[in-house]
């Protein structure tokens, strides 16, 4: 049986070349920034990247993902250094992991799905995100199972195991589908809890921090109060929503801090997180927060717009975050427009004469939030008037009691 990619703390650093096609009309910048945002995933898992390769194709090679010539070059240099694992950065075909199985042996392959899919389980904290991490796991692995068995035509007897004839992949199969049933049976009564846990939060004003994946939305959710949320330099820091109760000037409201967006975010991930990603899609108000300081931070933004669309949460009120501005660095960014801001007074203008509800902020540094709060308090004010017209008599502590949970008083 081929060895299956699994995380391990190990004390040898894995090492690992990185693979990519490039259409043709893509910059060569460009190229390089999706190589450097796979190698960050990469790091995530402790693995060291020590090449990276790319080809200019408009599409992958339907044999072999990357032409003749290059998988040469590819297959020299990993047998030269003797690497790890090739990870390439979109995902593989049956017919392309079967060929490259044949080619590099003993060398294992990873697309980026199953590299993010690694991420989310060692990062995965409670028995719900694990579930939901698990099976996104089996639902990636039973249409790729004929390539993890060298010797699948062998047959083998036992009783409860297999009907007569049926080879050791069928086997696997079932018990593949059989596991992803049971899981969404699992997560179906957990969903229930979830639901009846949201509804209970209906009269509550409820605002979710959104982004790209390691923008900032932890440290953020820690700067408006006492969040305490665990917070790191690494992408899918955070995988599990986590809920606090605030105030601002004594209007009382729920912040979620939700998983990361990222581009080719895998779509069993995304059908597996539907309870988690419920948090965005039932709240009040969006914060949607970017990293500034990113070169292509408006293709971030376009990226999170896109998933939002697509889980039904595109057209709620959001408040746009433009964090790390101390990291900010004044240059030439790609030409989104025909002249792009280079300073961020500049980029303060565009957004402004947008007329988008924006605000720049440094949450490490502590620069703009109150500026941040005084907006979103705006906004959680205007939410909460509507629910509680009466609001100059109604009992806050009341609210609170409702759920039975303690809240961040700020």
């Amino acid at each position: 049986m081929k060895k299956e990619f699994q995380y391990t703390s190990e004390t040898k650093e894995p090492t690992a070349v990185l693979v990519a096609v490039s259409p043709k009309a893509q910059t060569t910048q460009k190229a390089e920034e999706y190589l450097d945002e796979l190698a960050f995933l990469a790091e995530t898992l402790g693995i060291k990247t020590l090449k990276t390769f790319v080809q200019r194709l408009d599409m992958p090679d339907p044999k072999t993902f990357v032409g003749k010539g290059k998988l040469e070059e590819i297959v020299a240099y990993v047998k030269h250094y003797d690497v790890d694992m090739i990870i390439f950065d979109d995902d593989l075909t049956m017919a392309h992991s079967r060929n490259l199985d044949r080619e590099l042996q003993d060398v294992m392959v990873i697309d980026r799905s199953l590299l993010i899919l690694q991420i989310f389980s060692k990062r995965a904290q409670t028995a719900q995100s694990k579930l939901q991490v698990e099976l996104a796991q089996y639902q990636y692995m039973l249409p790729r199972l004929t390539n993890l068995w060298s010797h699948h035509s062998r047959q083998r007897g036992g009783i409860g195991m297999k009907g007569p004839g049926e080879t050791e992949l069928e086997t696997d199969k079932r018990i593949i589908r059989d596991k992803i049933a049971l899981l969404k049976q699992k997560l179906s009564k957990i969903d229930k809890q979830s639901t009846l846990r949201r509804k209970s939060r209906d009269r509550q004003v409820r605002v979710a921090l959104v982004g790209y994946t390691n923008v900032g939305k932890s440290t953020i959710m820690n700067s408006i109060g006492k969040a305490d949320v665990f917070a790191e330099n690494k992408l899918f820091a955070t995988v599990d929503s986590t809920v606090r109760k605030m105030v601002l000037n004594n209007v009382p409201f729920l912040l979620t801090d939700t998983v990361g967006f990222i581009r080719k975010l895998p779509h069993m991930l995304i059908e597996g997180f539907k309870s988690t990603l419920d948090d965005i899609v039932d709240a009040d108000i969006l914060l949607h927060v970017v990293d500034i300081s990113h070169e292509s931070f408006e293709e971030h933004i376009q990226v999170v717009n896109e998933t939002l669309n697509e889980i039904g949460a595109g057209d709620k009120p959001t408040l746009l975050v433009f964090n790390k501005i101390d990291t900010f660095e004044d240059k030439e960014y790609p030409p989104f427009e025909e002249h792009p801001p280079s300073t961020i007074e500049e980029w303060k203008q565009s957004y402004f004469a947008k007329g988008t509800n924006c605000v720049f902020i440094s949450a490490a540094k502590k620069q703009n939030i109150e500026e941040l709060r005084e907006k979103l308090f705006k906004m959680v004010t205007d939410k909460f008037y509507a629910i509680y017209p009466n609001h100059e008599s109604y009992d806050y502590n009341k609210l609170w009691l409702e759920s039975g949970e303690n809240f961040e008083a700020e």
